[in-house]
């Protein structure tokens, strides 16, 4: 249990040292939306200019992943951009953070997504850090028309021989999406 939240805290750490966005804000990987309420987007490096898998969500969001890749750490980091493809601002909808009440209390997030591996019958959580704050892109909010939004979401890693899985998120289309490494 110990070393299971240690190896976490330290992927959270090594995440937090990403690169940073072009507006020259730190990204965020776990911590509690900001005060101004905009999002809070961070990314892992290694996305791929051609989408793994396109998730189309209610009110014309879609939802490219990038990448989908497993650590030597036994985590699998999906990496992706949330756009708003509709004509007008949307509001990126509360069921994407999931149900679960440790997750929803820290704000809006992708902290409802699942991979699902049929092949071993398992469903996997987007992962959560001591103090319950999912491992995911948090602080998301309106997305303006055409706005492209960067996240990502921190898995338990299937087992190795496991390469394709199915990624879910509440209120967007499933999709099979490939693991990398």
């Amino acid at each position: 249990m110990v070393a299971l939240t240690l190896a976490v805290g330290m992927v959270v750490g090594v995440a937090g040292c990403g690169g940073s966005d072009d507006d020259g804000k730190r990204p965020e990987t776990s911590t509690p939306a900001s005060s101004n309420g905009g999002p809070n987007p961070s990314t892992q490096e290694g996305q791929s200019e051609q989408p793994l898998a396109e998730l189309k969500g209610t009110s014309g969001l879609i939802l490219q992943i990038t990448s989908a890749q497993r650590d030597s750490g036994g985590f699998v980091t999906v990496n992706g951009n949330l756009k708003n493809d509709a004509a007008k601002s949307v509001v990126v909808p509360a069921q994407t953070s999931g149900d679960e009440t440790e997750v929803v209390k820290h704000g809006p997030s992708l902290g409802g997504a699942t991979l699902v591996d049929s092949k071993s019958k398992k469903r996997y959580y987007v992962l959560r850090d001591t103090e319950g704050r999912p491992l995911t892109t948090t602080g998301l909010g309106t997305l303006q028309a055409g706005q492209s939004l960067p996240v990502f979401m921190q898995f338990p890693s299937p087992p190795g021989n496991t390469t394709e899985v199915t990624l879910q998120l509440p209120t967007f289309s499933s999709a099979g999406i490939q693991i990398s490494g």
